[in-house]
């Protein structure tokens, strides 16, 4: 990894998808300059804009005049905020207002907001009409370094997370990053565990420099854009690959199915456990697990958790207040869970920091006694 200048404080990750090819452009500013960007890309001249109670004050009116300004109609819907509002409730009352704004197929609903936002205006533009336009310009730096990216859009039912949903590619993507400096500092510690994630994929180099360079990713500027650039361009070549998770593409879930489960066991309390945390507890799980299937060296499990915990995120399942269901019932989440292929289980386990791997067919047995062990 290299430092990048001030001069740079501009990027653009091209997603190349052939037809549905599309621009995320990350840096300062780009929530004032949204109506020109997506202006210059889309013929149609309507847009929806959905977004929250937490975001709108800050950033929906500035968002209107700038589309407004270059010619586009804009009406918009402020939802609850939360994990909660992925539901089949929310997502009918944005199919309404998205048909109610008369918004055509060449024209586009936006995403303003974090994850939870972006996954459930993604599905409304999925299947409304058959599919119309999308952008997202995501407000949490989760959501801008991997639920922005790829298309996979959703909702949360009482079976499981994300379980019923459409993969629609967003039209182009704006990173804001003036945005994160109004986050709290739990919201980007989780957003942070979703940049680590991509070093221990695949890239050993990327988190050998976060553990060096991670006070300078939280403080701003060269180092938080090269942090985002990196995620983005590397879940762009995992999406390029396998745009409809058949195959690689499910590396991009490791830590996600022991993390997912918790967020079932936590009923999506965010005052509990928000997505990010989820994922920073599961990835050290995976590399526990990996290193109890002697797949991996236990010093590889302790270093990823010393780093995660160094940067002030939960690593284990008794950091989760209140109590958990038993390890049977997180069993039961796991099941559910949508990387189950003919009822057999499949985990992103690893070799190594930046090994991970497809395992099929993990014997549930083995996860329960396993998850007996680290319940607290």
């Amino acid at each position: 990894m290299n430092a990048i200048t001030a001069a740079s404080a501009e990027r653009l990750v091209r997603v190349p998808l052939g037809e549905r090819a599309y621009d995320i452009l990350i840096g300062p500013g780009l929530i004032a300059r949204a109506g020109r960007e997506i202006a210059a890309r889309l013929k149609g001249r309507k847009a929806a804009v959905i977004t929250d109670e937490n975001v709108a004050p800050h950033y929906l009116n500035a968002l209107v005049a700038s589309l407004t300004a270059a010619g586009i109609e804009a009406s918009s819907l402020v939802l609850p905020a939360g994990e909660k509002t992925k539901s089949f409730e929310h997502l009918m009352t944005v199919c309404d207002a998205v048909l109610t704004a008369r918004v055509e197929r060449n024209d586009a609903v936006i995403a303003l907001g974090g994850g939870v936002i972006g996954d459930l205006a993604g599905f409304a533009a999925g299947i409304v009409r058959r599919g119309v336009r999308f952008v997202q310009i995501p407000t949490s730096l989760l959501a801008q370094v991997d639920s922005s990216v790829g298309g996979k859009t959703g909702i949360n039912t009482h079976h499981g997370k994300n379980l019923v949903g459409v993969f629609h590619q967003p039209d182009l993507v704006l990173a804001d990053i003036d945005v994160l400096n109004t986050l709290s500092e739990r919201e980007f510690r989780a957003g942070y565990a979703e940049v680590a994630k991509y070093g221990l994929i695949d890239k050993p180099d990327f988190f050998a420099w976060l553990e060096a360079n991670w006070k300078d990713v939280f403080a701003g500027g060269a180092a938080r854009i090269e942090a985002i650039a990196a995620s983005c361009q590397a879940k762009s070549d995992v999406v390029v690959a396998d745009e409809r998770e058949n195959g690689p593409r499910a590396l991009l879930n490791l830590g996600h199915t022991f993390g997912h489960a918790l967020e079932a066991a936590t009923a999506y309390d965010s005052r509990r456990l928000v997505h990010g945390e989820g994922v920073a507890i599961g990835m050290v799980l995976a590399h526990e697990f990996s290193a109890r299937l002697n797949l991996a060296s236990p010093d590889d499990a302790k270093r990823v958790e010393a780093h995660l915990k160094t940067v002030g995120l939960p690593t284990r399942m008794g950091d989760i207040p209140g109590e958990l269901p038993p390890a049977e019932t997180l069993m039961d989440a796991i099941a559910q869970d949508k990387k189950v292929k003919s009822g057999k289980l499949t985990f992103i386990l690893t070799r190594g920091i930046g090994q991970s791997f497809v395992a099929d067919d993990v014997p549930s047995s083995e996860v329960l006694s396993f998850l007996k062990e680290k319940h607290p």
